[in-house]
């Protein structure tokens, strides 16, 4: 699904590296947490996997469904099945929630699907999530708390359908129903969509109590330093970053 190899990448504005060479791989079917703290590249690897183009890829490649993806923009690799569940999800006044699907599913969606049909789909999800069907009617985000953008975020995994989603601290916002809701119902479109990846970036590993990933990395100074199962994330857990980064230095 997902090949990326010795990535580096830097953000345009500043002339700054982030990754300093990344190789990471995801098979279909899997669900990978990539774990670390902040400023650590996590969400910078996110970014770019999508194409955000502030970012520079310098050395590197990615790859998606073996297809080379570092010149695609950002809105074919969305059309191709790539999703980017944001980390601080902008506000966007002016646009309802229901104007941005109605747009967004042209995408997505047969034309011969009317969209009041899939109005309806979305407004089930949106209950799924908890989310009241009166919130179609308010301006993208604005106004939105933290745990309302977050179940957005994650119930358009549910909407686009992609073969690849990468949610961005996803569990930031969220209380524990809400966080636990929110896997319920991740997890349940893996098992339906057996094709589907998803990758969690996260630097809190409370979000492991509730999800069963095939792999979890640690990312550090902009490069992956270690994977392993679930008892890498419990060490974690248990021992903090400090350890990993002090056997780095050595």
């Amino acid at each position: 699904m997902l090949k990326i190899r010795d990535l580096k990448a830097k953000v345009k504005s500043l002339d700054k590296q982030i990754l300093n060479g990344v190789d990471f791989e995801v098979k279909k079917g899997e669900i990978h947490c990539i774990m670390g703290k902040n400023g650590s590249g996590k969400s910078t690897l996110g970014h770019i996997i999508m194409g955000n183009p502030d970012y520079e890829i310098t050395d590197g490649q990615i790859y998606f469904e073996n297809e080379l993806i570092n010149d695609l923009p950002t809105n074919e690799r969305a059309t191709k099945g790539i999703y980017l569940a944001f980390q601080n999800p902008i506000e966007i006044p002016g646009v309802t929630l229901a104007n941005f699907f109605r747009y967004t599913t042209k995408k997505f969606y047969s034309e011969d699907i009317p969209y009041p049909k899939i109005r309806k789909q979305i407004v089930e999800l949106l209950g799924k999530f908890g989310i009241p069907e009166d919130t179609m009617r308010r301006y993208l985000n604005e106004g939105f708390s933290g745990g309302e953008r977050k179940r957005i975020e994650a119930m358009q995994v549910l909407v686009y359908k992609p073969k690849l989603a990468i949610l961005d601290e996803i569990d930031s916002g969220l209380d524990i129903d809400g966080l636990k809701n929110v896997v319920k119902y991740i997890n349940e479109y893996v098992e339906q969509n057996p094709d589907t990846s998803i990758i969690f970036i996260t630097h809190y590993s409370r979000l492991l109590q509730y999800l069963s990933p095939n792999m979890v990395h640690v990312m550090i100074n902009g490069k992956i330093v270690l994977s392993g199962d679930m008892s890498l994330a419990k060490e974690i857990d248990e021992k903090g970053y400090s350890w990993l980064e002090d056997s780095i230095k050595t």
